[in-house]
C-alpha cells in the first residue's frame, strides 16, 4: 500500500513539474522574467496573459527573449528596407552558424468554449509590408468575439534566415521551394559553412533545398565547430 502511495505522489509531481516547466515566459534580460502565457505574437510585439489574467504588450526592442510552447524567440536587428528595426526571430539552430525563422504557424490552439459566451479573443493584423518577403505588417488585438475551431494558421509560410558573425548580417535564405534558384542557397551555405570540405561537397551535390536539410547541414557543421 505504501509503495502504490509513493507512486501515485511521484506521478503527481511528475505531472505538475511537465506543466511547470511548459509554462511561457517572457525574458527581459538576463535573470529577470515573467511566466505566463503567450496569446501570439506578429514578431515585433508579443502579448502574455499574466497569471492574473492581466494582459502585458512587449516589443522586441524592450525584451531578450520569449518562450512559447517550447520553443525560443530571440530579439534581434534587421533591416527592413533602409530601416534598422528589432524584429523576433524563431531560433531553429544555434552554434557557429544560426538559423533562424520568422511568420509560419507556431502550432498554438485555443480550444473553443462548450457554451457560446462573450470572452476576449487574440487577433493579428496582417498589412502587406514585408520583412524580408513575409509581410507581416499590423498589429495584435484582443476584444469580443469567438475564434472558430477550424480557423487556419494566422501567419505566412515562414522566411529562413542564417547568420554567422563575422560574416555580415543576418541573411535570408530561400527554402521549401519559395525560390527556385537554389544556386543563391547553395552559395549562401557554402559561404557560411566554410572550412569542411566533406560537407561543401555534400551541399554542392543537393539539388534541391528545404527546411530539413538546410538545418541538417548546420546542425552537422555546429557539431563540428564547437
Amino acid at each position: 500500500m505504501n509503495t502504490i502511495k509513493i507512486l501515485g505522489v511521484f506521478l503527481l509531481f511528475s505531472i505538475f513539474t511537465k506543466q511547470a516547466a511548459a509554462q511561457d515566459a517572457v525574458v527581459i534580460d538576463s535573470g529577470n522574467f515573467v511566466r505566463g502565457t503567450i496569446k501570439g505574437t506578429n514578431y515585433s510585439t508579443v502579448i502574455l496573459v499574466n497569471d492574473d489574467k492581466t494582459v502585458t504588450e512587449y516589443k522586441a526592442k524592450d525584451i531578450k527573449e520569449f518562450l512559447w510552447n517550447g520553443e525560443t524567440f530571440i530579439s534581434k536587428p534587421f533591416v527592413s528596407g533602409k530601416k534598422m528595426e528589432i524584429r523576433f526571430f524563431k531560433v531553429i539552430e544555434l552554434g557557429a552558424v544560426n538559423l533562424y525563422s520568422m511568420g509560419g504557424s507556431t502550432g498554438a490552439t485555443e480550444p473553443r468554449p462548450a457554451k457560446a459566451k462573450i470572452r476576449p479573443s487574440f487577433g493579428i493584423g496582417m498589412g502587406t509590408g514585408g520583412y524580408g518577403g513575409v509581410g507581416m505588417g499590423g498589429g495584435i488585438t484582443i476584444g469580443g468575439g469567438r475564434r472558430d475551431e477550424d480557423e487556419g494558421p494566422r501567419f505566412r509560410p515562414a522566411v529562413y534566415y542564417i547568420e554567422k558573425f563575422g560574416t555580415g548580417p543576418i541573411q535570408p535564405i530561400a527554402v521549401d521551394g519559395r525560390n527556385s534558384d537554389t544556386n543563391s542557397t547553395r552559395s549562401i551555405l557554402l559561404s557560411k559553412l566554410t572550412n569542411d570540405e566533406d560537407l561543401a561537397e555534400r551541399i554542392k551535390s543537393t539539388e534541391e533545398f528545404d527546411a530539413k536539410n538546410i538545418k541538417a547541414f548546420i546542425s552537422a557543421y555546429n557539431a563540428m565547430h564547437k
